[in-house]
């Protein structure tokens, strides 16, 4: 059985939307266990999300499930690959870099305190 090119952007979407809230989750969660003291676990994230920016970086700074996705599409919108409110996916790396970054220091201020 082959499945239609609706069906394979919609696994692609699916996964993608699966993927970025892992990691949007990832984000999150690093200050939260710096506040509670769960300096080691925020750690073990930072290094999680380090690895997505890597992953990020190598395919200039595009997941690489958007080539995928738009084998089966001629929509370019900032969300034609996952399931985000166009806004979001427009402006998803702006703001969980952001925090992330943040994250990042506040982790860092952790360890050196």
């Amino acid at each position: 059985m082959t499945l239609s090119p609706a069906r394979r952007l919609l696994a692609v979407k699916l996964l993608h939307t699966v993927v970025w809230a892992f990691f949007a989750a990832c984000v999150v969660a690093i200050p939260v266990l710096g506040l509670q003291e769960r300096v080691v676990a925020a750690t073990v994230l930072c290094g999680v999300v380090l690895v997505e920016v890597a992953i990020l970086l190598m395919n200039g700074m595009h997941c690489p499930l958007t080539p995928i996705a738009a084998r089966y599409t001629e929509d370019r919108r900032a969300n034609f690959d996952i399931f985000l409110p166009e806004w979001l996916a427009r402006y998803n790396k702006e703001v969980f870099g952001t925090l992330y970054a943040l994250g990042l220091a506040y982790v860092a201020y952790l360890w050196l305190r």
